[in-house]
């Protein structure tokens, strides 16, 4: 893609207006903390305290909004006391330029850092020090600057508490992580009946497992409907794929086909139902016909072999869906330590290390985070050298937009400075044109302020301009609560505003992160983990007597966090100004097909895996060696822009093919649904290569494929 397509694209996505779902009394819960502090700091202290106090409320209810699974009240009271101690260790050295500098420097630098500990980090961490730029001008001396320091700490309490006093939809985002993957669940079911190998999009179910994840105290108050959906919905989905697979036994028509079909259409109603309940707190609505469906004793009679078992499965997990749906399928005291099928959530204090260590693992020039880091560090300084040089006062605004701007990606650093842009060029022409026409006092301007932060949080989730827009007239009303010239505001936040975002889109041009060239590295990790997936589950097959469940979990979920992984950086290298390395858009959807076929096959062999008193399957230890050396060594050509060779994998499914006489006159073979199953991985493997072969040559296909 083109530099100027890039732009052009970029610009336009950060100007976009979506249509979403608003939340109204979450905005207006926002809207009246934030009133509440201004109106009590404005009557016990004074406009510039009230405007620091508004800020720390404002940015501590920007922070209940991020997409976090932790509770809002912990959010906002994190935001209020960082924004705090910011705002008192930047005043204190602000009358010393080289010491400012430095600690603006580390301070951004560790802002940008903070990624590696996820989206809402990143988002606070930058916020703050955006906002710390600003709050450390309104104080006068070193006990105002605790003073103002404590108020922003008191506006996040304030946030803190009301959400705790008015709760809006308790656990709303965990009820809809949930309802989500079942969702998923039942589109997928009912697109199976088209499309016997539809391919499925991991995602809400992974979501739904960090959403899962609840700390001591949490999982005392969780209600019961939240306990144990999720781990249901997983092993559903291997289910489904199995009974669906004309691989597994049932013909591509026919009576059985037609009865399979059913099962999935009524297996998706049910699913429906459950995800309706689990997001709306409400009882489960079934249709009778489609429980008559799943209980029908016509399953025994209809299907056979795997298909049969697939079926009986699927009646018992939708049965325990349901259950917990209701409230009703797990016990009403949970124990004080977390159930041991419970996603454990490190309390704040315990997280510390952990995001400690996931800094230290960024800390290497090839990390898209390390590098974001020292960017925006560079960008804030420079941007404040720049605000200084331009003789319009206010400096801090170029600094400041360039660090809210700055994200570790181009496509969201671009588009967020176009709609930083065009949403501040709005905002502060709106409140321009109130000012002039009301002339408003500081009472009147605080009102203003509460109504634009109001529609700010309502408005937040259509657009990042919209919500710039929102921003730029709450911040023109509140400096001018506080004192400030109203018409030097105007002109100095436009002029800095574009010199910020241009620092921050010409810093990504000369020091960018590009996802494009890591393309292949993030092609071939997710390989080497379909491999070791695949080889798990083989490895069961091997020796049922050792079963672990735990090792073949681990490694669906590596499986789904490298695809992932490997899509979002697809999507992101689609809208870089860079020509392909190695890998074009064709050859890398094509790739992408293939292994999430590979992990498909590993998944249906997963839904049949041995009770433990089963004989162990003659030839799975070797396919399972096989897979795993394979696909490591796959990955090496993948990286080395080679084609990857599976001779060692043709070779173990070759094994069961070869006459094997024994003392009765018997030959045996591999068990049925192994043999199946190693063919689907075999034809996913080898279709993987003929994707990667872009020179359009022949790519050698084995000859050797087990047949059901």
């Amino acid at each position: 893609m083109s530099w100027l397509r890039a732009l052009k694209e970029t610009a336009r996505s950060g100007l976009e207006i979506e249509r979403q779902r608003l939340e109204p009394l979450i905005a207006l819960r926002g809207a009246a903390g934030l009133a509440l502090v201004i109106g009590i700091s404005l009557v016990l202290f004074g406009p510039e305290i009230a405007a620091s106090s508004a800020f720390g409320a404002f940015q501590a209810a920007i922070a209940t909004f991020q997409r976090s699974w932790r509770p809002r009240p912990v959010l906002a009271l994190v935001s209020g006391a960082s924004l705090a101690v910011s705002t008192f260790v930047g005043y204190v050295s602000g009358a010393h330029v080289v010491l400012f500098l430095c600690l603006l420097g580390l301070w951004t630098f560790l802002a940008g850092l903070a990624w590696a500990a996820g989206p809402t980090a990143g988002i606070i961490a930058a916020s703050n020090v955006a906002i710390m730029l600003v709050t450390i001008t309104l104080p006068t001396s070193v006990v105002d600057a605790a003073a103002h320091a404590g108020m922003i700490a008191v506006g996040g309490l304030v946030q803190a508490v009301l959400i705790v006093l008015f709760p809006v939809r308790r656990w709303g985002a965990q009820r809809d992580a949930l309802a989500d993957a079942l969702a998923a669940e039942a589109d997928y079911a009912r697109r199976l009946r088209h499309d016997p190998v539809a391919p499925f999009d991991p995602l809400p179910l992974m979501t739904a497992r960090s959403a899962a994840a609840v700390t001591s105290r949490e999982a005392r108050r969780r209600p019961a409907e939240l306990h144990g959906a999720r781990g249901v919905a997983e092993r559903l989905r291997p289910v489904l794929a199995s009974l669906a697979d004309p691989a597994m036994g049932v013909p591509g028509d026919g009576l059985e086909r037609l009865w399979v079909n059913e099962l999935l259409g009524a297996a998706g109603s049910v699913l429906d139902a459950a995800a309706r309940a689990v997001r709306h707190g409400e009882p489960v609505h079934l249709s009778a016909t489609d429980l008559g469906v799943l209980k029908t004793p016509d399953n025994d009679v209809i299907l056979v072999g795997p298909a049969r078992r697939a079926a009986d499965r699927l009646s018992a997990l939708l049965d325990d869906v349901l259950e917990i749906a209701e409230g009703t399928g797990t016990d009403s005291g949970i124990p004080t330590d977390l159930a041991p099928d419970t996603r454990h959530r490190p309390s704040l204090l315990k997280l510390i290390p952990v995001v400690l260590a996931a800094m230290r693992r960024e800390m290497h020039h090839g990390s898209p985070i390390m590098r974001h880091g020292i960017r925006v560090a560079v960008v804030a300084v420079s941007g404040y050298f720049v605000g200084e040089a331009v003789p319009l006062g206010h400096g801090y605004w170029a600094p400041m937009t360039a660090v809210m701007v700055m994200r570790p990606d181009f496509s969201q650093t671009y588009a967020r400075s176009a709609g930083r842009f065009g949403g501040t060029l709005v905002g502060v022409g709106l409140a321009t044109a109130i000012v002039q026409t009301a002339h408003p006092d500081a009472r009147l301007s605080a009102l203003l302020a509460v109504v634009c932060a109001g529609l700010m949080y309502l408005l937040m989730g259509t657009g990042y301009a919209v919500g710039q827009v929102c921003v730029a007239a709450y911040v023109v009303f509140l400096l001018g609560m506080a004192g400030d010239d109203w018409s030097q505001t105007v002109t100095e936040r436009i002029v800095l505003t574009l010199a910020g975002g241009l620092l921050a889109m010409i810093a990504y041009a000369l020091y960018p992160a590009w996802e494009t060239p890591r393309l292949r590295n993030r092609l071939a990790e997710w390989l080497v983990a379909d491999g070791r997936y695949a080889a798990t589950v083989v490895d069961r097959y091997a020796d049922p007597a050792s079963r672990d469940d735990g090792d073949v979990r681990d490694a669906l979920i590596a499986t789904r966090e490298a695809r992932v992984a490997w899509q979002e950086a697809l999507a992101t290298a689609q809208h870089e100004p860079v020509r392909h390395r190695g890998i074009s858009r064709a050859a890398a959807t094509d790739a992408q097909h293939a292994l999430a076929q590979l992990g498909r096959s590993a998944m249906v062999l997963e839904a049949h895996l041995p009770a433990r008193s089963a004989d162990p399957v003659p030839g799975a230890a070797q396919l399972a060696e096989a897979l795993r050396r394979a696909t490591e060594k796959g990955a090496k050509a993948v990286r080395e822009r080679r084609l990857p060779d599976w001779q060692p994998v043709v070779d173990a499914v070759a094994h069961w093919d070869m006459p094997t006489p024994t003392d009765d006159g018997t030959t045996p073979v591999g068990d049925p649904v192994v043999r199946r199953g190693a063919a689907l991985l075999l034809d996913a493997l080898e279709e993987f290569t003929r994707a990667l072969d872009e020179r359009g040559g022949s790519t050698r296909v084995s000859s050797v494929l087990a047949e059901g």
